[in-house]
């Protein structure tokens, strides 16, 4: 159907199909790309536009409908490079952080303006609640507002700050204008599309499959198997033990069993619906500790112990406490839900390899599972980053990357395979669920004498990061506490539930909800505070943890605590009625910085200092993936610092360039910031030799110390350093509805140093969000393997409704041998947001609440606790056992970065 619209001003004459969504239109026949797609369902508000002056989800709208009418999109904010007054008042304010939510967040917010020009922060919440923002934690949204409404004024950004200021982004004004290109922007001439089928099933034999009618019909260029993958058929993060394509078994339902290159996206959708395959449905592993029975059905061959940690320290069985406390804790499985989906695009070169651009978070590692499954060496495959709509781990593993380069590949063709959010749900790992049994001994003024900690992981289907982070959950599972005897046993296993692994927090946040639940029990058991039962037991410099590692690095947990709960509590709000009761709670944390167990971790970065006509200017060299954080800002604002420049420019990253690590484990301030900083060090020393006649560049690559593995009693040298966290969460409930509401939190955070305040408020704010989810709704609901809400509809995240105001303390006490002294900031109030919200949930109920996240039927107690037949069994297998690596499935990250 021929349709004439007035879009931005111009009139547009389309032929549209009748299926076709406005937002389709947009970005896909014109090119407006500045709308963006995140649910397809009209449910998070990143494709707001306005239809004849009202905003609309443009994913939700027949593009048949837009016939005569008039469509604005952000694009037409910005006139020419002057910013709309809100867009500018986003990068001022610090509002802006992935940016994929940002265009639809304008476009709500100009209409609300122009409406109200002076609204009240309820007003700003309500007429922007149906905007996501998986990132920010909506402060600094609720911020940029203000600020361009000119009610309140703020402490704004500066355009080019050094260390210690609030830097404005820079990438910042792409992503307010819309002109960030993501994966799922990217096009080519001659471009296809790709698709991949799923299996409907969590365990089943494949019997046949036949591409027969699919490679027949219209404008299908190929349709490929699991026998046409040329090179080595799995892959994998630590362990190669995922499939390009399953063959003969499928292990979770969403496992790829073919892909198909068709002109159009319908045609590639409707020739994958034709390919006929046959299952024989096979037993399902879906409950984590039916997956240690010894007659349970194999996931693999090798068993369905991934890994089992044992540490002891000291005589746990043989130590003397006036008082035990025991408690038995669950948290569900999340997703990381970040509002970017995944998205690349594979291109064939001449010399019979493949570029790929890509939203990632490790470019390097991502070539090295690529490559042989293409049957290509290294060099033939290269990585551009594309712009990545958050992550949050998500983004650690492989995605689109394979099969859109194997088509592409074979098609000759540009290939582009970007996912919808329920194909997204099915297509990346999560958080793992958890179950934790523990038990405290202490004496009776309040002294930790023993923990006995059994902590069960469920894997999923295949590995992904599941080794590494259940040696992370089980290194942290005593608590940030000085305790002498301690034993912990750690156990990830395989079922056929959906794949999980790296998500912010990294096993970090179900074990601290089991030992913080644990501490106020304790608490109450003893008639102690519960804040000064922490500070009597806090680890210090000094400190010996349960993995016998001497905590030498900077550990100032009592001024957390102590700032924490200094921060002044809100008043109360009159007139809430009778049925409301509102609660306090606490919670302390920690977390490792960088990678652990014995990893060579290294991140190489290249600076060029020349002299510019508005005076010297640099340029950054770094295949470090900035995917929301602001690590390019910071970087900036190093060289700043350290050269005395303004003008930096830091370039994309690409596997041209020698690795800087994944982004992720807090790491990428300390590694790539170290080596941009000691590559200005050198310059420097040139620049003071010789002067600036001609460019300087300087290629530096910068070492942690180094750290060890884990013995057979889970002693060693594990962590590179620890920061801690703590925060304070104030709740009402209403005990008739079953209802909550966090109403305020406060946190304290060891920050070494801040580097870019505005910018560390913003991940403390985001990643409180992230765990208040955990702790009230998020829960990816997987019944015998089936995944039941594999969509923003049904699986709920933090809207600005449910996020209140955070207000964040940084504790700098510099970190002996990091870079300006920092630590890592991003995952730590993750940590912690959940045992304190819930712990206030308690305070306000009096219930137990052993399980996240909390529902209604808790808090009215109509659902009892969680229970449980008694801690999971330890696994027959050596302590530390990593299953795959016995049987030499692949090469782990561990001897992947040795040998770099």
């Amino acid at each position: 159907m021929l349709i004439r619209a007035s879009i931005n001003g111009t009139q547009r004459a389309v032929d549209v199909a009748p299926e076709t969504s406005l937002l389709a239109l947009l970005r896909d026949e014109l090119g407006l790309t500045g709308t963006k797609s995140a649910c397809e369902e009209g449910e998070c508000g990143s494709c707001s536009v306005w239809l004849d002056g009202e905003p609309v989800c443009a994913c939700i709208v027949p593009a048949v409908q837009v016939d005569g009418r008039q469509v604005r999109t952000v694009e037409a904010l910005a006139e020419g490079e002057e910013l709309h007054p809100l867009q500018d008042a986003f990068l001022a304010a610090g509002a802006v952080q992935c940016g994929l939510c940002t265009p639809g967040l304008v476009v709500a917010a100009v209409d609300l303006l122009d409406r109200e020009p002076s609204p009240s922060d309820e007003g700003i919440r309500q007429a922007l609640a149906g905007n996501l923002c998986r990132c920010t934690g909506y402060q600094k949204i609720l911020d940029a507002v203000h600020l361009a409404s000119g009610r309140v004024g703020l402490l704004t950004a500066a355009p080019h700050g050094a260390v210690g200021e609030s830097a404005r982004r820079v990438d910042g004004i792409p992503k307010v204008t819309g002109a960030f290109v993501y994966g799922s922007d990217l096009r080519a001439d001659r471009m296809v599309r790709g698709v991949a089928l799923r299996s409907p099933y969590a365990s089943a034999r494949v019997r046949s499959i036949d591409v027969t009618r699919a490679e027949t019909a219209p404008g299908v260029h190929a349709v490929l198997t699991a026998e046409d993958v040329p090179g080595k058929p799995t892959f994998g993060l630590e362990y190669s033990d995922q499939p390009v394509l399953a063959s003969d078994v499928v292990r979770f339902q969403g496992e790829p069993v073919a892909i198909v290159a068709a002109e159009t996206l319908e045609q590639a959708r409707r020739a994958a619906e034709l390919i006929d395959v046959e299952y024989e449905p096979l037993p399902v592993v879906a409950d984590m500790e039916d997956a240690l029975r010894a007659d349970a059905p194999q996931v693999h061959d090798f068993g369905n112990v991934l890994r089992h940690v044992h540490i002891l320290r000291g005589d746990p069985e043989g130590a003397e406490a006036d008082v035990w406390v025991e408690g038995y804790y669950e948290t569900a499985m999340q997703d990381q839900a970040a509002l970017g989906l995944e998205g690349g695009l594979a291109i064939p070169t001449e010399d019979g390899g493949v570029d790929l651009q890509v939203n990632t978070q490790w470019l390097h590692v991502d070539r090295q599972q690529i490559a042989p499954c293409l049957g290509l060496p290294e060099e033939k495959v290269r990585i551009t980053l594309a712009g990545v709509g958050g992550a949050f781990g998500s983004r650690e593993d492989i995605h689109v990357q394979i099969h859109a380069c194997l088509l592409a590949l074979r098609t000759g063709r540009p290939v582009k395979m970007a996912y919808g959010r329920e194909e997204s749900f099915h297509g990346h790992v999560h958080r793992h669920p958890s179950r934790v049994w523990i038990r405290y001994g202490a004496t009776r003024d309040g002294h930790l004498v023993a923990a006995d900690v059994r902590l069960l992981l469920d894997g999923g289907a295949y590995a992904s990061a599941s080794p590494a982070v259940l040696a992370n959950a089980s290194t942290f599972a005593a608590g940030p506490y000085d305790v002498p005897n301690v034993r912990i046993e750690g156990t990830v296993v395989y079922t056929n539930n959906p794949p999980c692994g790296a998500m912010r927090g990294f096993g970090a946040p179900q074990v601290c909800f089991a030992y913080e639940s644990a501490m106020d029990a304790l608490a109450a058991k003893l008639g102690i505070d519960p804040i000064e039962l922490r500070l009597r037991n806090a680890v210090r410099t000094g400190s010996v943890l349960p993995t016998g590692q001497v905590l030498t690095g900077s550990a100032p947990v009592r001024e957390v605590i102590e700032r924490c709960v200094a921060v002044p509590l809100p008043e109360p709000e009159p007139a809430r009625g009778d049925a409301i009761r509102r609660g306090v709670g606490f919670a302390l944390g920690f977390k490792n910085i960088a990678y652990s167990e014995g990893f060579d971790d290294a991140a190489e970065a290249t600076v060029t200092l020349r002299a510019g006509a508005d005076g010297p200017e640099a340029e950054v060299w770094t295949a470090a993936v900035d995917y929301g954080q602001g690590l390019y800002t910071v970087i900036a604002q190093i060289v700043r610092t350290e050269l005395g420049v303004e003008h930096v420019v830091v370039r994309p990253a690409s596997t041209e360039l020698g690795s800087a690590g994944s982004t992720s484990a807090s790491r990428q301030t300390t590694m790539t910031g170290g080596a941009v900083q000691a590559a200005c060090s050198e310059i420097r020393a040139e620049l003071a030799a010789r002067g600036l006649a001609a460019p300087i560049t300087r290629t530096c690559t910068y070492h942690h110390r180094r750290t060890t593995g884990l013995d057979e009693e889970g002693q060693g040298d594990i962590h590179v350093s620890l920061a801690f966290v703590a925060e304070r969460a104030v709740v009402e409930v209403d005990e008739e509805l079953g209802l909550a509401r966090v109403v305020h939190v406060a946190a304290a955070q060891d920050i070494g140093r801040v580097i870019h305040p505005q910018g560390a408020e913003g991940q403390i704010e985001g990643g409180t969000a992230i765990g208040l989810g955990l702790a009230l709704m998020e829960e990816l609901q997987v019944e015998e393997g089936i995944v039941r809400n594999a969509s923003f509809t049904d699986y709920l995240i933090p809207t600005i409704l449910d996020v209140p105001q955070v207000v964040s303390e940084f504790v700098e006490e510099p970190e002996p041998g990091a870079p300006f002294g920092v630590k890592g900031i991003g995952e730590l109030s993750t940590v912690v947001a959940t045992p304190a919200i819930v712990a206030a949930l308690r305070a306000a109920t009096g219930r137990k609440l052993n399980r996240v996240p909390v529902a209604p039927d808790d808090l009215l107690g109509i659902r009892p606790p969680a229970t449980t037949a008694g801690p999971a069994p330890v696994p027959d297998v050596p302590g530390q056992q990593a299953i795959p690596e016995y049987l030499g499935l692949g090469l782990g990250q561990q001897e992947l970065m040795r040998a770099r």
